[in-house]
């Protein structure tokens, strides 16, 4: 079967209009923030989105940086974690905190929302924790990342227990 000019020209030309339409796309997704878009309901609690949809391309800087913190309180090493606050206010917030996570450890975390108020960003988290009583419970927190020099550092870890 031979196939003619025009419809060779017709593949080439729906090819190079589907490829042109992915490439925009790609280039507007480029150009938007982290959040593409909230749900318009709202937990009356918290006031946070029911749901959030993320830029798949977004930097993802902030959330690895605030993952590793996690993952380093989640297996225990909250004294040397917060070592640093020691020295300023946080003093005892850290103490705090490190004796509320030893009672109430983090299993799981997922992002929940993301907001910007510059040069900080705060991540909100809904976690999973082991409860006193062996089962498990659920709670919010928020991790507050500053970027400095060439890294981004968590400078705030605010739990209710």
């Amino acid at each position: 079967m031979a196939f003619t000019k025009s419809q060779i020209g017709i593949a080439v030309g729906t090819a190079a209009v589907l490829v042109l339409a992915f490439v925009g796309y790609l280039w507007w997704l480029s150009n938007q923030g982290p959040v593409l878009a909230r749900s318009e309901d709202h937990d009356p609690l918290t006031g946070l989105p029911v749901s959030i949809k993320m830029n798949p391309l977004r930097d993802r800087s902030t959330e690895k940086a605030a993952n590793k913190f996690l993952r380093e309180l989640r297996d225990g090493h909250c004294d040397e974690l917060l070592n640093k606050w020691e020295h300023d206010y946080h003093k005892k917030y850290a103490k705090y905190i490190c004796q509320s996570e030893a009672q109430h450890p983090l299993l799981s975390w997922q992002l929940v929302d993301w907001e910007e108020a510059r040069p900080l960003i705060i991540l909100h988290y809904r976690a999973t924790r082991q409860a006193a009583n062996g089962g498990t419970e659920q709670d919010l927190f928020t991790v507050t990342t500053e970027h400095k020099g060439a890294d981004w550092l968590v400078t705030k870890y605010d739990a209710m227990y």
